[in-house]
């Protein structure tokens, strides 16, 4: 009599969703494999044996002859009474007091199950809420195309062996080899039980938090949150949390889970925010209390010292006019010597036990630490200065430093001698690119035979020393001093007779501009309106002359003309009148880039990975560089998505 009770109320569950596919215009009943051969491209049929299958993937039957008798969710349909009826009454019966143990046999086709024999028992299963069955399955191998939905199959299928489970479904490719990764094994070492089991408990913990947070309406997979889960915590660190631990941790990363979400999860802010306006009374009223802290600490965590490093020195100096500006409002504390996979995390972590309210780390390299900081501690704003990350939990920021170069560029064409300037890049990292085609674009404009000879320090030990051989007298350097190295070695600079080197003009980052900014908008009580993740993607800055943040120094010793022309130049700029790749441009390869009538928005600035035709070189892929440049490309390199799983940064 249960049983019979159980089957009723199967059945009722049946009839329920076969009335609501009936009311939006769908198939009502199990879909058949086979009616679906005629449109399938089947390379292969492969035998895969016994294997224990997810439940949630078994979507059909194999023929049609059984489809009338169960709706879409595999509920029967059958009246009580029917031969129908009383088998799958006596398999819940076995179910209930042995379980089922028999396999079925199914043909799977791209993840999906579809039942040749067995189809009751898959019914009881489901209605009971089982994880899994036993089935003896064959595989459908389809055609090889060059689609999204197929080249992630493939790639499921090359990994299949390894791990031997179904239930992880990626949306982005190369996700397989990155979780092996993550999981600290070596490609094409196989999975033992251990790791399985680890792999599919958190597997269902995630989820249960995917479910609860909407997830069945997102694009994003279970698999998906699970790698990121992975790429923030060690695997141990995960498999020790306690059920609301993980609930925690999974709760921690869904801003980032909502980011990858999205085509294109990083939103770029080109302009500081508007002030916050008071409109309502009770503002009024409240004018500076709602949302404004009254006194904040501010954290400054740096790779390296300001002895060491230029680049930390011009950080250093934007911290300082934190203290003059906001005297008495503001305290700012620096850490120095934060390495990642070392003492980053250590170093910011004290930062915020330190009682730092906003944190800010000035390497891509401390992305990592940064992220997990902020997923431990969401109360602590964390910004990191890199471009293009797309964690939603903490911003990032940079400068336009195209539009400097720009300028440099037209100065350089003024002084060139022979038609040729250097330019020295380091690394092939997101906007470096640009730059290169913004310099060489304003050398062009004030001498169209210009040619821009390209080296890269990632590639050549001293590449100023080459463009001298070559008898080249102006180039464009590295952006600040580097150590051992001439003091004016930097910037756009002439090379005279005797190897003097003469500064021309060079960029400059106005770090405490930027700094002042964000530090006004927090005690503005702007914040959270300004916050990057409104519309679900991850902030990133990425401001230019007009901010004050970027700008260009110029030599007291350019002449008159020169210096009206850049002056100019800058005045446009700022105003918004004159944009650097507004104009006629043709790459190296002859493809016309742009007509002139407009410019490019910032993301195809920001993602540029072409030279223009007066650049007389290459960009480098990753394993043309050196090992030193290795980390940072793999952190910010125009390529990086395109490293497999082996070479890719570790957050």
């Amino acid at each position: 009599m249960d049983a019979l009770t159980e089957y009723s109320r199967a059945q009722k569950l049946g009839q329920r969703d076969y009335r609501e596919k009936v009311m939006a215009g769908q198939y009502p009943y199990l879909p058949a494999l086979d009616d679906m051969t005629d449109k399938l491209n089947v390379e292969a049929q492969l035998p895969l044996g016994t294997v224990e299958i997810p439940l949630e993937l078994v979507a059909g039957t194999k023929t049609a002859g059984r489809t009338a008798a169960f709706a879409s969710n595999f509920m029967p349909l059958l009246p009580e009474k029917s031969e129908f009826a009383n088998k799958w009454v006596s398999l819940c019966l076995a179910h209930l007091e042995e379980g089922i143990h028999d396999p079925i046999r199914c043909f799977e086709y791209l993840g999906r199950f579809y039942v040749q024999e067995g189809n009751k028992r898959v019914s009881v299963l489901k209605y009971f809420g089982a994880d899994s069955i036993s089935a003896n399955v064959t595989r459908m191998v389809p055609q090889y195309t060059d689609t999204p939905q197929i080249r992630l199959y493939y790639e499921f299928m090359e990994f299949y062996p390894l791990c031997r489970l179904y239930s992880l479904k990626f949306t982005q490719e190369g996700s397989f080899a990155r979780l092996q990764k993550a999981l600290g094994m070596a490609p094409g070492e196989k999975w033992d039980d251990d790791v399985r089991a680890d792999v599919l408990s958190l597997l269902n913990w995630v989820k249960k938090a995917y479910y609860a947070h909407g997830g069945d309406r997102m694009h994003t997979t279970p698999a998906d949150v699970l790698l990121l889960l992975l790429r923030v915590y060690k695997r141990d660190e995960l498999k020790n949390y306690s059920p609301a631990e993980l609930a925690k941790a999974i709760d921690a990363v869904w801003d980032d889970v909502l980011a990858i979400e999205r085509p294109e999860p990083v939103k770029l802010s080109t302009q500081p925010p508007a002030p916050a306006e008071k409109s309502g009374l009770l503002d009024r009223i409240l004018t500076g209390k709602r949302n404004a802290p009254e006194h904040l600490k501010v954290a400054f965590v740096n790779e390296r010292t300001p002895e060491t490093s230029t680049w930390t020195s011009l950080h250093e100096f934007g911290r300082t006019q934190l203290d003059m500006v906001f005297a008495g409002q503001v305290e700012t504390v620096a850490y120095h010597g934060a390495e990642a996979g070392r003492n980053a995390d250590e170093l910011v972590e004290k930062a915020i036990t330190d009682g730092a309210d906003i944190v800010f780390t000035t390497s891509p390299k401390l992305v990592g630490a940064s992220l997990r900081a902020a997923l431990r501690h969401p109360e602590v704003r964390i910004l990191n200065c890199s471009v293009d990350m797309p964690y939603a939990s903490i911003r990032t920021y940079y400068t336009r430093v195209y539009e400097a170069k720009f300028i440099t560029g037209a100065i350089a064409g003024a002084f060139a001698q022979g038609d040729r300037i250097g330019y020295v890049a380091d690394t092939p990292t997101f906007g470096v690119p640009a730059n290169i085609n913004a310099f060489a674009l304003g050398a062009r404009m004030v001498n169209p035979r210009i040619k821009v000879d390209l080296r890269w320090t990632s590639l050549d030990d001293d590449p100023v020393r080459s463009f001298a051989e070559q008898g080249i007298t102006v180039v464009s350097g590295r952006d600040a001093p580097a150590p051992g190295r001439p003091a004016r070695e930097f910037g756009t600079f002439q090379i005279r007779p005797g190897g003097m080197l003469a500064d021309l003009a060079s960029p400059f980052w106005h770090w405490g501009q930027f700094y002042e900014n964000v530090i006004r908008t927090v005690l503005n009580g702007g914040w959270t309106r300004d916050k990057s993740g409104v519309d679900g993607r991850a902030v990133n800055y990425w401001w230019g002359m007009n901010s004050g943040v970027m700008d260009v120094l110029f030599s007291r010793e350019l002449p008159h003309d020169v210096r009206h022309l850049a002056d100019i130049l800058r005045s446009g700029i700022i105003s918004g009148s004159i944009d650097p790749f507004a104009c006629h441009i043709v790459a190296q390869d002859g493809t016309l880039m742009n007509e002139g009538r407009t410019g490019f928005s910032p993301e195809q600035i920001l993602h540029m990975d072409w030279l223009c035709d007066a650049v007389e070189g290459h960009i480098p892929e990753f394993d043309e560089l050196k090992e030193i440049a290795k980390p940072m490309y793999r952190m910010q390199g125009i390529h990086r998505d395109r490293l497999p799983a082996e070479k890719e940064a570790e957050l």
